[in-house]
């Protein structure tokens, strides 16, 4: 996680296997996952202006679980984090069958959830992951 500008730390304890539990808490969304799309497949459909990967690929390399909205809304209860970021949380089926992928970020202090094409990427969008350990 470090070496893509994650800051992992234990946010907790899971309760049946007594695994620790890691999350990236980076102020902001890790400036080493930006700019790319949610998955695969949105890589593949985009014709020009391709990003150099995708979320669920960047995650699966680095051994890391993306974070699902429930997570996601768990990290924010400790700190705010992505006041200026978002980042990709893992996309329920449903949605992705139909060609989109849900994001968040904290803004005017409330977490916010948001759908955007899968194959879309900016600049300040990356992901967060989990690691159980």
């Amino acid at each position: 996680m470090e070496r893509t500008g994650g800051e992992p730390d234990v946010v907790g304890r899971d309760k049946k296997t007594g695994e620790y539990v890691f999350y990236d808490c980076s102020a902001e969304s890790p400036k080493g996952r930006r700019s790319v799309c949610y998955d695969r497949e949105a890589l593949e459909a985009r014709k020009e202006h391709k990003p150099k990967n995708s979320a669920t690929d960047m995650a699966a390399a680095t051994g890391i679980e993306i974070l699902t909205e429930a997570q996601y809304r768990e990290l924010q209860t400790l700190s705010d984090f992505d006041t200026k970021t978002s980042s990709w949380v893992k996309t329920p089926p449903d949605i992705r069958e139909r060609g989109g992928a849900i994001f968040c970020d904290r803004r005017y202090d409330h977490v916010f959830t948001y759908h955007n094409g899968a194959e879309s990427y900016y600049a300040a969008r990356a992901f967060r992951g989990a690691l159980k350990v």
